[in-house]
């Protein structure tokens, strides 16, 4: 609660004095981000980890950390403005982690970022290249390492597809990308079930899947 309380101050601090185009620090907004995702994945608040007794104690006295320091990373995304370029494809990875804590409300706050950034590169570039690169890079990495479940690939494919679909130049290159990671995600969450299958024949096939 403590550091939480230190974070929201640097936050503010960042927002007043760092944040114009004359006074704005690179730097110190990149550590905002890491440190503040860090903050959020930390294992000592990962409420789902604990007994339903200590969870309910936790949520009691403090609420989910999680939930509160994830909607002042969104609010922080969006006060970059035109700013926000300057941090994809870096910040894909540290969003991605956030958005990947099971956590209904903080996932659908946050997930929309995603498309924040597609539309940030897209008028930048007139493509959303990089960010979709770094996307599949780092969703294969968590995925892996045990992140990810059908609620988060449901959740990323109904939020990225209503925002595609409104926009007047993304609709069609934005749905093809929503559909590509959710066959990815598909792909990757059943390759990590049956990784310990005995079955070799599975065990292939859910790789020849992914690849």
């Amino acid at each position: 609660r403590v550091f939480l309380r230190a974070i929201n101050q640097y936050a503010d601090m960042l927002n007043k004095k760092f944040l114009d185009q004359a006074n704005f620090e690179l730097q110190l907004w990149n550590n905002y981000f890491h440190l503040a995702v860090a903050f959020l994945t930390q294992e000592s608040l990962q409420l789902e980890n604990f007994s339903s007794a200590k969870r309910a104690k936790i949520l009691n006295k403090y609420g989910d950390m999680r939930r509160q320091i994830g909607f002042e990373i969104r609010d922080m995304w969006y006060n970059l403005g035109q700013h926000k370029i300057k941090f994809i494809p870096e910040m894909v990875g540290p969003i991605l982690e956030m958005t990947l804590i099971p956590e209904t409300e903080l996932r659908k706050a946050t997930i929309p970022i995603f498309f924040d950034m597609m539309q940030c590169e897209f008028h930048s570039t007139r493509s959303f290249q990089k960010f979709e690169n770094e996307i599949i890079t780092k969703l294969d990495h968590e995925v892996e390492g045990g992140r990810g479940d059908e609620q988060y690939k449901v959740l990323f494919d109904k939020i990225l597809l209503e925002h595609c679909r409104k926009h007047k130049y993304l609709a069609k290159s934005g749905e093809n990308f929503v559909k590509l990671v959710v066959r990815l995600m598909e792909r990757l969450l059943d390759y990590r079930t049956i990784m310990h299958d005995e079955n070799k024949e599975n065990r292939m096939s859910c790789t020849v899947n992914v690849l």
